[in-house]
């Protein structure tokens, strides 16, 4: 059974990117722009991890964080942060809401973004 990712993201070009990447791969992909979206495609595909972009149009990915953890509890599911918001105070945040890692986009290779992925499931 192929590993299930749930990418949200708002740029659709790295959406685009990432998704053929982790495809290749031998991942399964699932992505939304927005956090209402995510949390619904959480629930329904129920993903090995998910790949969360912090500056999202409505709401930020700590608002996502807030949300899953309001809706479901506690979240087994390992979350990466994935941003070009290079903010401690941002990133103490999400460590705080679950998130496994923080990456800063311009940090990381889609080559090395998978890399990390397969180190958490």
């Amino acid at each position: 059974m192929n590993k299930k990712i749930l990418i949200i993201e708002d740029e659709k070009s790295l959406v685009d990117m990432y998704q053929e990447k982790l495809e290749q791969s031998g991942f399964k992909t699932f992505f939304t722009m927005e956090m209402e979206e995510g949390l619904r495609l959480f629930e329904k595909e129920k993903p090995d991890l998910i790949l969360l972009d912090i500056l999202l149009p409505r709401d930020s990915g700590i608002v996502f964080l807030q949300r899953l953890e309001e809706k479901f509890g506690e979240i087994s599911v390992p979350i990466l942060a994935f941003s070009n918001y290079d903010d401690l105070e941002t990133k103490n945040k999400a460590e705080k809401l679950g998130v496994e890692e923080y990456l800063i986009k311009t940090n990381y290779t889609p080559g090395e973004v998978v890399e990390k992925i397969k180190k958490y499931i």
